[in-house]
């Protein structure tokens, strides 16, 4: 699975233009997902300076992106002006509708294959989540 990850406000507390302390276990799921075989993409508003500051943090950390605001690591491909839009399975952001879970829920919510929505459920009535129909059936 593709993954875009925002920096600011998401693996770290929000202190930009500074780079804030990392967010509680923000490293460890993030290492894991590398280790699941997923690909992770560092999607931020930081450029220049203030993005090397933020992919070496990260990097020191040992969190290696497959890319850097954009979904492909080709230089060359950059030349051809694609499109800015991140084409990723799942975004983690600190700005979503549902704000930014911690990052143990993030987890199971990737591996398990869950929606926020069956995590919720389960978590008020003690059931597992759904099984969802498809549209089709």
């Amino acid at each position: 699975m593709t993954i875009a990850v925002d920096f600011d406000g998401t693996i770290v507390e929000d202190r930009y233009p500074q780079i804030g302390k990392e967010r509680p276990f923000a490293v460890a799921t993030l290492k894991q997902l590398m280790n699941d075989g997923h690909h992770l993409i560092l999607w931020t508003v930081r450029k220049g300076e203030r993005l090397d500051e933020a992919v070496k943090w990260c990097e020191d950390r040992g969190v290696r992106f497959f890319a850097v605001n954009k979904d492909f690591d080709d230089d060359e491909l950059d030349q051809l002006h694609h499109s800015r839009k991140i084409k990723a399975d799942l975004f983690i952001d600190d700005r979503s509708v549902t704000g930014l879970p911690d990052w143990g829920v993030i987890y199971q919510l990737i591996s398990q294959k869950m929606t926020f929505e069956d995590y919720l459920h389960q978590k008020l009535t003690g059931e597992a989540p759904r099984k969802k129909r498809k549209w089709w059936f």
